[in-house]
């Protein structure tokens, strides 16, 4: 687990270089480089010590040495042509290894500050080489800043998707293993530690009588590695990883090296277009595969089994081809492998269900936010165990212990463990017994598969069911035989109650201003004098935000990215129950592609089937759910339009908020650095986050300094810290109610005063210049007391609509039979 100290190390050299190296990717190059630069110093120090010589940096490069680097009599212009020759020569120093060559490869550095650079390295300077696992972690935290290269489909995998995968496969220590688009190395090393967690001897079980023992307190729980020596030297071969990207290999070689492979085996190779390892096979292969195909596609070798151009089906066939007879895989894939209608996408489908694949583990969309929120799910292959049985398990995680908006903060909810344990108690049965043919009901299920079933959280589905039609659809929804949502009124087929048709192409340049809604996906985007559809129209979106359903109530003009809904039978439908049924079925999960994610329609039809109430049951639960949406309507309203106002009084003298208070800008603070504690952390968009400390003793006003948020204001909690994009109060300069000040303050929108050209901004200076009302301290105290007791009548208004919205989801629940 990584330690505070490294991890403060880490911020605090990315800080310093922030300013002269904005981008995340080249400060992870940077802090590499050195953090290479002073082991290699480091190691030569060791050799000394222990009587032998130095062997990187001798000779004429015994110069640039790093004691020599930090000599304090060495000026900041000196400091900077050393460390920078230093790092350009470094591939040419014939005393150390081809590994690190090819990381100082084309290494420069990218800024001429000698006050950055000093700073920098006396940082680095803090750190120690070790081979331990924490600095191994430490640089798996540094490699987390880079994110994502989203332009290439390439996101980085969160780590708990990581060794979950992992821990479904339980690589064993003399299989080898292979990651064909490894990016950082991050499923190879989480292999390998698995590998090593799980082959070590508790020494309290081996020999618990040892009397010795009893004098060594702290030996009561050693552990200690069982692989011998020749097994640890084959362990470290058995790994192998193939990237396209130069930087990527490199960054993979430093993670592979701190976690301790002295030479890892990680190359810079084409999986789809290269052929000279295509005869190279493993035992186990884990991957994260691009999801991005460029324009016009892959243009791939003749080996592949499956002809495509499209990056994820030649990923998948690759790993399904290089396993071994008996090899397994973990593959995350985006949606389009699941149920894309084109031939490629079903060749590769009808190929996997045949020879290799297990289990389907569906993932919540917004696994990979905040760089995508692309639908994923993670193919199980294992080619022993798929030739022996005739079923597939598919299992859906509706909750991976984070929040699925863009700041994955940690929360309880967590299906990934029961959906662990359900998967290999499904493969222990497969092994058991492959031929069980009972299994496909699920009879035989154990304890936790059994309880996933129950919640709808995992299924068992006969292969000849995904070959029924010849799509060989991967979707578990498809094959729930209505077991799984049930319902008091018919299911009809999709089709035979309504179609999706496409929207019509308009170019914005061709509008024609007028009354009729133009419609995308994202709602209306603008207006036209003809209209394509007669309201009240549903319109679902196609490509974007794709599945988004919209009810417009008037004639409209859904564009190109869009479907809208039409009846087969009007006389059997309402159009307003229909949206709200649509609405039910979360049409987002069958988003498919990379890129701009899209909606097949012909998934919809094949997923969904819609229960049809009488005609004029349906018109009795919409208006239902209407009378609850306008409480709904009625309650937001109030929370739009609801301004504290402080109607100022001709009496009360006007003064100088430089009279008022004195200001002072924060403290800088980012994300990546805060670190974890219970004192709230403000800034100019209000609370940001926590952090272990604090500067303010009391309550404070914050105002925010630069960009979108300037000029709004915020009251802090007691004991909180104020970052440096926000003002506060150092000092009143006379009384005033901290509650008043805030209202006056929000009254006299300071962000009219803000500086425009680049970010906007404000001053402290510009903020004393305005003037506010300064009544006596009761009258103040009155307004607040007055203010406080509206805003909890206004607050009441959100619990009105949590209440009413939950009132809607049970009548909805009602039509699918589930309340």
């Amino acid at each position: 687990m990584l330690d505070t100290t490294t991890k403060r190390r880490i911020d605090t050299a990315r800080d310093i270089l922030v300013g002269k190296v904005p981008d995340p990717k080249s400060q992870v190059e940077q802090i590499t480089i050195a953090l290479i630069y002073k082991f290699m110093d480091d190691m030569d120090a060791e050799s000394e010590e222990l009587g032998g010589k130095r062997k990187f940096f001798t000779g004429d490069y015994a110069r640039y040495g790093w004691a020599k680097l930090m000599d304090r009599s060495l000026g900041g212009h000196q400091m900077l042509g050393l460390y920078g020759e230093g790092i350009a020569k470094m591939p040419e120093n014939p005393g150390i290894p081809p590994l690190f060559r090819d990381i100082f490869k084309n290494a420069y550095l990218p800024y001429r500050d000698p006050e950055t650079l000093k700073a920098f390295l006396k940082i680095i300077d803090e750190f120690s080489y070790d081979h331990s696992e924490r600095l191994g972690d430490a640089f798996e935290y540094l490699l987390s800043v880079l994110g994502s290269q989203g332009d290439a489909g390439q996101f980085r995998t969160p780590r708990h998707i990581i060794d979950f995968m992992v821990e479904v496969l339980a690589p064993q220590k003399s299989e080898t293993i292979l990651d064909p688009a490894c990016g950082t190395a991050g499923f190879l090393i989480s292999a390998y530690k698995y590998i090593l967690a799980n082959n070590r001897i508790n020494m309290d079980e081996q020999d618990g009588q040892d009397k010795n023992k009893a004098s060594c307190k702290s030996c009561s729980s050693m552990s200690i590695s069982s692989l011998t020596p020749d097994e640890k030297g084959r362990l470290a071969k058995n790994f192998k990883g193939y990237d396209i990207s130069p930087d990527m290999v490199r960054l993979s070689l430093v993670n592979l090296y701190l976690h301790g492979f002295t030479d890892p085996h990680i190359f810079e190779y084409d999986t789809l277009t290269s052929e000279e390892r295509w005869n190279e096979f493993a035992d186990v292969i884990l991957a994260n595969p691009p999801f991005m195909s460029p324009k016009g596609g892959i243009k791939p070798h003749k080996h592949f089994g499956i002809q495509a151009k499209r990056s994820e089906v030649l990923f998948v066939d690759y790993m399904a081809e290089h396993l071994t007879p008996t090899g397994r895989a973990a593959i995350i894939v985006p949606e389009g492998v699941i149920f894309q209608s084109q031939n490629a996408y079903k060749t590769l489908r009808k190929m996997l269900v045949e020879n290799s694949l297990v289990a389907v583990v569906s993932l919540p969309a917004g696994c990979f936010n905040p760089y995508s929120g692309v639908k994923t799910s993670i193919l199980i292959l294992d080619k022993s165990l798929a030739k022996a049985a005739d079923t597939i398990a598919f299992f859906k995680v509706e909750n991976d212990g984070y929040g699925l908006g863009a700041q994955r903060r940690a929360i309880e909810k967590n299906d990934l463990p029961q959906v662990q344990a359900g998967l290999k108690e499904f493969i222990h049965m497969d092994r058991q017994d492959g031929q069980d043919k009972s299994r496909s009901s699920c009879k035989s299920c154990s304890s936790m598969l059994n309880a996933l079933v129950e919640r709808g959280l995992a299924q068992i589905v006969p292969k000849e069911k995904l070959a029924a039609n010849g799509d060989y659809s991967l979707s578990g929804e498809r094959y729930r035989e209505g077991d799984a949502r049930r319902s008091v009124f018919p299911l009809r087929r999709f089709e035979e109650v309504c179609t999706l048709e496409y929207g019509a192409s308009l170019p914005k340049e061709k509008r024609v201003e007028g009354p009729y809604p133009v419609v995308g996906s994202n709602g209306i985007t603008g207006y036209h004098n003809e209209y394509l559809v007669e309201g009240p129209a549903i319109v679902v979106g196609r490509k974007g935000s794709a599945g988004e359903v919209t009810l417009i109530e008037k004639n409209c003009f859904p564009i190109d990215t869009t479907y809208y809904v039409k009846q087969t039978n009007p006389t059997e439908s309402n159009i307003s129950f229909l949206y709200w049924l649509l609405k039910t079925l979360n049409l987002p999960e069958l988003r498919g592609g990379a890129g701009i994610p899209g909606l097949n329609r012909t998934d919809v039809y094949e997923t969904h089937q819609i229960p049809l109430p009488p005609l004029e049951v349906q018109k009795e639960i919409v208006a239902e759910i209407e009378g609850y949406q306008k409480v709904i309507n009625g309650a937001r309203a109030v929370l739009d339009h609801y301004r504290p106002h402080i109607p100022i009084h001709p009496d009360w003298p006007m003064v100088l908020l430089g009279d008022v208070f004195k200001l002072s800008s924060g403290r800088g603070l980012t994300q990546t650095n805060m670190k974890e504690g219970r004192y709230p952390v403000y800034g100019g968009n209000g609370r940001t986050g926590t952090h272990s400390e604090y500067f303010l003793e009391t309550a404070n006003i914050v105002i925010g300094r630069v960009g979108a948020y300037c000029g709004a204001v915020h009251i802090t909690e007691p004991k909180a810290w104020v970052t440096d994009n926000g003002l506060y109060v150092t000092k009143f300069k006379q009384q005033i109610n901290l509650g008043y000040l805030a209202q006056v303050l929000i009254q006299l929108k300071l962000n009219q005063f803000a500086k425009v050209g680049g970010q906007p901004s404000i001053s402290q200076t510009t903020v004393y210049e305005g003037a506010i009302p300064l009544p006596p301290l009761a009258t103040q105290q009155a307004i607040v007391a007055e203010i406080e007791a509206e805003q909890a009548l206004v607050a009441a208004n959100r619990e009105l609509i949590t209440r009413f919205e939950k009132k809607i989801q049970a009548t909805l629940a009602r039509i699918w039979g589930e309340s």
